[in-house]
């Protein structure tokens, strides 16, 4: 059983964190209420959430401070809230490293919405940091490096390659492999889809026997997964 994401939620006004934490519960997350921010720090260090909602005002150490702290060594999601509305507050707490902003009062569904998003692009920043570190794609020359190593490709196979790790855990289906290897000016036939496919596979895998980089789905399609 998949265990709850945790979400850090450091405010001081206990019926906001509360209901916060409520609406949290709600949306799958397992939240944990602080309201101090040195105690909040020390928790972070200790044991990062996967995610955290910030008040600006805090005692112990505001909300830009501890931000600026956090980002000295995690790059865990921050959804900052606060009470002040001057763009000149909103723009300093991004500047901190503040990943969103929302102004009080606000909607706690809104905030879910707006957390769920910061997680969903932050999973996203995370899946093409990895991948970076394996592959490289020189688009000008049509090459492609795994560890700094050049691999021998066909020009269907690096048009293949190239659009589905341009877009890391998204499903192509061989539809728009098709699509994508025909608006290349390439002559790929339906049929010959799988065929490249299981070509690619066999080289990557040559070249990185520990990773599985291109999963098949059964009835929809391939995605690039790390």
């Amino acid at each position: 059983m998949t265990s709850a994401p945790r979400l850090l939620i450091v405010e001081d006004q206990a019926d906001l964190s509360a209901l916060i934490a409520d609406y949290a519960r709600a949306a799958g997350f397992e939240p944990e209420q602080l309201s101090d921010g040195r105690e909040a720090l020390a928790r972070i260090r200790m044991n990062p959430p996967a995610a955290m909602v910030l008040d600006l005002m805090l005692p112990g150490l505001d909300g830009l401070s501890l931000c600026r702290e956090v980002r000295g060594f995690s790059e865990v999601p921050i959804l900052m809230v606060t009470a002040k509305v001057e763009e000149f507050d909103r723009l300093l707490g991004l500047e901190v490293g503040a990943d969103d902003y929302l102004c009080k009062p606000f909607s706690p569904r809104e905030l879910m919405a707006r957390l769920k998003a910061v997680l969903r692009r932050s999973q996203r920043a995370s899946e093409q940091s990895g991948l970076a570190q394996l592959v490289r794609i020189d688009e000008a020359r049509r090459a492609v490096f795994l560890r700094g190593v050049p691999l021998a490709l066909t020009p269907s196979e690096f048009c293949l390659f190239a659009a589905m790790a341009s877009r890391p855990g998204v499903i192509f289906s061989r539809a728009q492999l098709l699509d994508l290897a025909r608006s290349d000016s390439l002559d790929v036939a339906d049929r010959a889809i799988d065929s490249h496919i299981k070509n690619l596979r066999r080289k990557l895998a040559a070249a990185l026997p520990e990773t599985d980089l291109i999963q098949s789905v059964y009835g929809l399609g391939y995605r690039i997964a790390l």
